[in-house]
Formats: C-alpha cells, sequence, structure tokens
C-alpha cells in the first residue's frame, strides 16, 4: 500500500485525499489551519462540493484517511496549496508562490523525504515554480534529482464535478526528469481513467495557465457582446444562441464578471513572464474585470430610479456570493466584489448565498427574506434554488440567465 501526504486540505487537496484513500492508498491530510485538521478527522469537511462528505466519511471510517498540521514520511508527496497573485508594476499583477515554497509546504515536506519518493506539485503556478521547488528541497533535505522525483502535475477539475473529474479528466505530468515523469504517470494510473500525457514541467506549468487563459478569453468576448447588446437593446442569449447554430462557431455565456482561483487568476502568470507578448491576454482580463465594474454602475442606477418611484431607499437583494452556481467559494468571485461595493457605496442590499451559514463582514439573509422584502432582484449567478422562482412583476437584473427557460448561464 503506497502512502500518500497531501499538503493542503482546500478545494483540491481535501477531494484528491479522499479519492486516493478510496482507491487503496493510505493518506495523511495535512493542513496549517487545526479546525480544519479536526473537522476532516471527524470524517466531516469544511467546504461545499457534491457527494465529497460522504467520500470523506467513508475514507476516515476505513482508517485510509486522517489528518494533521505537520508532514510525515510517505513515499508520495502531493502539494496543493494556495497561489494568489499580488499588485506589480504596469498594472500587471505579480504571482505569489510563497505558499509553495515556505515552511508549510516545500520546506515542510523536505526533512521527511527519502530516496525514491515521488513530490508532486499541483497548484496552478507560473513556468519554473517546479524547479524552485526542487532547489528548496534539494538544499533542505540534502538530496538531489537522482534520488528523487519531482514533478508538476495540474489540476483540472471544475467545482461542482471534483470528485467525478479527478477521476476522469486526462492529466498532463510534468517532470523535471523523464524519470520523475514515468513516476508520476504510474501513481496518477492508480485512480485516474483518463490519458496520462508526459512533458516537461516547464510545459506542464504553462498548460494550466493556457488553458484557462484561452477560457477566459472566450468569455471576454461574451462578456464584450454582451455590453454591445445592452447598447443595442437586443437579447444577448438569444443572439448567442442563433450564432450558435453556425457548425464552426461556439460563444460562451456571458456574465458578470469572471471568478475562481483559475480562470481570473492564471492569465496574469502568463502575462507577467511576458508582458509584452499578451495584449490579448491582457485586454482579456480587464474586459472581464470591467464587466462587474459595468454591473455595479447599472445597479445604482436602477436603484436610484427605483428610489425616485418609492420615495426611499430601494432595497437591493443580491443573490448569490459564490464565484460560480451551487458552489461556497468565493474566490475572486465578482459576485462577492459587486455586492461590497454596492454596500460600501451605501445601497440598501440583501445579499444571499444559500451555500454560506455566514460571512465574515455581509450579513447574509434567507432567500424567503430577500425575496419578500428587496424591489430589485439582482442575480449575479444561477444557484439551482433560483431557478425555480417565480418572479412575474418583480423588478429583476438578470445577469446569468436564470430568467431564461433553460437557465443557462
Amino acid at each position: 500500500m503506497t502512502t500518500c501526504c497531501v499538503v493542503g486540505l482546500g478545494y483540491i487537496g481535501l477531494p484528491t485525499a479522499a479519492v486516493l484513500a478510496n482507491n487503496g492508498h493510505r493518506v495523511i491530510g495535512v493542513d496549517v489551519n487545526a479546525d480544519v485538521v479536526a473537522t476532516v478527522n471527524e470524517g466531516c469537511i469544511h467546504i461545499v462540493e457534491p457527494d465529497l462528505d460522504q467520500a470523506v466519511a467513508a475514507a476516515v471510517a476505513s482508517g485510509a484517511l486522517s489528518a494533521q498540521l505537520t508532514t510525515a514520511p510517505a513515499d508520495v508527496f502531493l502539494i496543493a496549496v494556495p497561489t494568489p497573485f499580488r499588485s506589480g508594476a504596469d498594472g500587471i499583477p505579480q504571482p505569489n508562490i510563497d505558499y509553495v515554497l515556505t515552511p508549510t509546504a516545500a520546506r515542510a515536506v523536505a526533512p521527511v523525504l527519502r530516496p525514491g519518493n515521488l513530490v508532486l506539485l499541483e497548484s496552478t503556478s507560473p513556468v519554473g515554480t517546479t524547479e524552485r521547488v526542487a532547489h528548496v528541497i534539494y538544499e533542505a533535505s540534502g538530496l538531489n534529482c537522482l534520488q528523487l522525483h519531482i514533478a508538476y502535475c495540474p489540476e483540472r477539475v471544475l467545482p461542482g464535478r471534483i470528485l467525478q473529474e479527478l477521476i476522469s479528466n486526462d492529466r498532463v505530468i510534468g517532470g523535471l526528469t523523464p524519470a520523475a515523469a514515468a513516476a508520476g504517470q504510474a501513481f496518477y494510473a492508480t485512480f485516474c481513467h483518463g490519458e496520462l500525457l508526459s512533458t516537461t514541467a516547464r510545459t506542464a506549468e504553462l498548460v494550466k495557465l493556457t488553458e484557462n487563459s484561452f477560457r477566459d478569453v472566450n468569455i471576454a468576448f461574451a462578456n464584450e457582446l454582451s455590453l454591445v447588446c445592452d447598447h443595442l437593446a437586443i437579447n444577448v442569449r438569444e443572439l448567442i444562441r442563433l450564432a450558435n447554430h453556425h457548425p464552426r462557431v461556439n460563444v460562451l455565456q456571458p456574465g458578470c464578471g469572471v471568478g475562481g482561483h483559475c480562470i481570473a487568476v492564471d492569465p496574469w502568470f502568463i502575462a507577467a513572464a511576458a508582458p509584452f507578448c499578451t495584449p490579448l491576454i491582457q485586454s482579456a482580463r480587464r474586459v472581464n474585470d470591467g464587466k462587474s465594474r459595468w454591473v455595479i454602475e447599472q445597479v445604482q442606477a436602477r436603484a436610484a430610479a427605483l428610489e425616485d418611484q418609492l420615495g426611499r431607499p430601494a432595497r437591493i437583494g443580491c443573490l448569490g456570493l459564490a464565484f460560480k452556481p451551487d458552489v461556497d467559494d468565493l474566490r475572486e468571485s465578482p459576485a462577492l466584489h459587486i455586492t461590497t461595493e454596492l454596500l460600501v457605496a451605501g445601497l440598501n442590499v440583501l445579499a444571499c448565498e444559500p451555500n454560506l451559514s455566514d460571512h465574515p463582514t455581509i450579513k447574509l439573509h434567507a432567500l424567503e427574506q430577500v425575496l419578500a422584502e428587496a424591489d430589485l432582484l439582482v442575480f449575479p449567478l444561477a444557484h439551482s434554488p433560483f431557478k425555480s422562482l417565480d418572479l412575474s412583476g418583480r423588478a429583476v437584473f438578470d445577469l446569468c440567465g436564470v430568467t431564461e427557460q433553460d437557465g443557462s448561464v
């Protein structure tokens, strides 16, 4: 039985740990948050993801999964920690890989490594990060590239379908050496049914960034079309539906911006590495961020018009704070940004997020209360509970197609 040490029990690490544990591996989950460790050891979860509660409960009950605050000796080490960005020069945010390199990840793994171990980085990372991880590990452990296998294998999963896609999706494994890539392939073959493609670590790092930048650029086109359609009084979703009948056209659906840790972040990783080669990527990022600003201005204008009609400040129901439907993930969420900015601007906002019980800075309201009290209903995203609502006669600002018959987003 292979022992795996999964560093980081967040949106990717915990599902991965559960999948590994339920596929014949002994898994030690490591997290710096004591509450997370205690929750997992109780067989419970701290994030919203379909079927994850059952998977974790089964893995813990079988003894295949346990959690702790520190790393431990293992055969395979998998690093899945955040890689946010920080502000940079010329308006281009810079990648922050401190979580990957600091004592909570690479430096924490190094002291317990043994010859023959496999170290896998799954965190979305700028090109060259795996090499930097290896340098930290070699320096701290005294081992070298002939004694350790170090590779990069980015996750490619969709929140809401993580458990299925961890198993079914193809994977790209980039080794610092051919032997490391082969070792990575052999490991992922123990639980992945998709095709396992090997390459260099640098190529694998850019593959991940390319995938999400491609989506960001295409979403930007849809979001820009939505602005054009608003200006020309055209239904953008009807426009896209008809255009997509062309055999070689597949326009995506617009929204209130772009969120999540990947699509809203990864394009900047490419732009930061090659700022003079990436005008399209940078423009797409600004279009998508600009859509959120446009939404804020639209809500403010509609609230002002309602105030004139009502003779009092309008109550604005903001329905959804997460970055996509049916999850609780707030990372880089345009819906959260929009709601926060409306509150800062002094509007009377009733926020509703059915996947959260509370929020540190925003008071959350039950859906029933928002529907009963709000003068204007703003739908930044289409959570499932929002799709069957009777909204006839209501003032609605629909940014996600929740009022459309198919509810597409």
